[in-house]
């Protein structure tokens, strides 16, 4: 039972011929690249000998994906910039230069590079030059990437009165004004009595989670919640269940025979059942079935918490998330969590929950304990973006954010589906997945975007199935509509030219 706002793109609803060449594709790859690991073998890499008494250093799987795959594309990803995450970057050019060691080899193919595997470092060097690109990559939804204006000034002001950090975690020696005020001001945003900050998105759900569940109680977790979450969940050491994504129907039938068995061995009562969900999932721009998660939790007496790092300030007519967008009380979701670091041109993250809560939080999470307070120019830049958010500044600038995020984000979704690419996601998301499927598709894509100064952030495993690379673009408010008509036509040239299409064009 997926949200109906979320089925005008299936990430399989691709046709056989399609399916048949992703596997071909990755056939060519293994083939190739098993040659020259065996090559390797016979010669004696160093990769290939654990010396004795220590322990392999790389996972075989590792060590080909790194050296076979990743190692050819690796330009791709870290690309340095020298301005700030605007609607547009300057983005500073590297040359990849590849040495070798002695006696390493090279081996060259066909199919465009398909078959390149080379076993040499990468070593990048930058030239000086840059190149002005619009920028679709940064999660800078609702444009607070700026350093000049009133709320920089508020920050500046910030770090000449309480420095550029606190040297101290806030349970030892406790933290700043502004950290106080961001505490205060996330709860009273998002509809709940009390607020947690954490300096760290990542951490706020992997120290956080242990602490919220304990002996005898079970998780159930979104298939395609984000790392954080699952390494929370792994932290907890309790039982763990994976419900399909996105799919209440699925979630329902889990959660119902897990209270039918009970507990492995003993099939006592689970202590607790948390569920364990996304507002927006990151790489698929899909907005979680909220609705049909509360009706399903309220049946059978579970727990929520919902990860609000991509919704939260990007969804609603107010900004305030994945509850706002449905118009659900947040009352009815135990754990709102989420970041500073995608809407609010910040860092961090949070949880917001009822008061008993976060102050069992405040004494057992390690997020909280181990960690240092928030930065008070970083408290200062979310504190004041939540404020613009809620039009408590005394002007509409939040407001007339929101609506031109919306506005983006829809007319760009629109204009790719006509255009005939496979695009995922719901309607009013930020985060629009493009399809390539062919992994071979990853770096020429990236490339060719780069070149027509478009910077696009380009996925692939681990941080998608094996079979589903694609590319994700982050809208933003500052894009105006002539940043992205432009931007869409360079991208149906370069659709043609890769065939990338998998739908037939809708004509308008």
């Amino acid at each position: 039972m997926r949200d109906v706002d979320n089925e005008e793109g299936d990430i399989d609803d691709i046709d056989y011929w399609t399916i048949c060449w992703i596997y071909i594709a990755y056939g060519i790859i293994i083939f190739v690249g098993k040659i020259a690991d065996l090559i390797d073998k016979i010669r004696g890499h160093r990769y290939f000998i654990t010396p004795k008494g220590y322990a392999p250093l790389f996972v075989e799987f590792e060590y080909f994906y790194q050296m076979r795959l990743y190692s050819r594309i690796k330009d791709c990803w870290d690309r340095p910039i020298c301005s700030l995450p605007g609607a547009w970057i300057d983005v500073m050019l590297r040359t990849n230069q590849h040495y070798s060691e002695p006696l390493e080899y090279v081996l060259v193919g066909i199919l465009d590079g398909l078959l390149t595997f080379c076993l040499f470092r990468n070593k990048f060097r930058i030239t000086g030059e840059t190149k002005r690109c619009l920028n679709l990559g940064s999660y800078n939804y609702l444009g607070f990437a700026q350093n000049e204006g009133p709320i920089a000034e508020a920050v500046i002001e910030s770090m000449y009165k309480y420095g550029g950090f606190t040297s101290s975690t806030p349970a030892e020696d406790g933290t700043t004004e502004p950290f106080r005020l961001l505490e205060r001001e996330t709860a009273r945003f998002v509809g709940k009595e009390d607020a947690l900050v954490f300096e760290m998105g990542f951490a706020t759900n992997s120290g956080s989670l242990p602490a919220l569940v304990g002996k005898g109680a079970l998780i159930i977790s979104d298939s395609l919640n984000h790392a954080s979450l699952a390494t929370g969940c792994k932290n907890t050491g309790t039982k763990i269940k994976v419900f399909k994504h996105n799919d209440t129907k699925h979630l329902e039938q889990v959660i119902r025979e897990s209270i039918i068995q009970g507990q492995p061995k003993t099939h006592r009562p689970w202590t607790m059942i948390l569920i364990i969900v996304e507002g927006i999932y990151s790489m698929e721009g899909e907005i979680g079935n909220l609705p049909e998660i509360i009706r399903i939790k309220k049946k059978y007496n579970c727990y929520l918490y919902v990860d609000e790092a991509h919704s939260i300030g990007a969804l609603g007519s107010h900004g305030r998330g994945v509850c706002d967008h449905y118009d659900v009380d947040p009352k009815d979701v135990d754990i709102l969590m989420g970041t500073f670091t995608k809407s609010f041109g910040s860092i961090g993250g949070y949880i917001a929950a009822d008061k008993s809560l976060i102050d069992h939080l405040r004494q057992s999470s390690f997020a909280y304990l181990y960690a240092n307070s928030m930065a008070p120019p970083c408290a200062m830049q979310a504190y004041q973006a939540l404020r613009a958010i809620a039009g408590d500044d005394g002007t509409d600038i939040g407001a007339r954010k929101i609506k031109q995020l919306k506005e983006n984000s829809n007319f760009f979704r629109e204009r790719l589906r006509q255009m005939g690419f496979q695009i995922l996601g719901g309607k009013d998301s930020p985060v629009v997945p493009l399809m390539f499927y062919n992994p071979s598709k990853i770096a020429t894509f990236s490339r060719m975007c780069l070149e027509r100064h478009i910077a696009v952030v380009v996925v692939g495993y681990p941080a998608t199935p094996l079979t589903s690379p694609r590319a994700r673009f982050c809208l933003s408010a500052s894009h105006t509509r002539e940043d992205l008509e432009w931007a869409l036509e360079h991208l149906d040239t370069i659709g043609d030219q890769m065939n990338l299409k998998f739908k037939k064009p809708i004509k308008v």
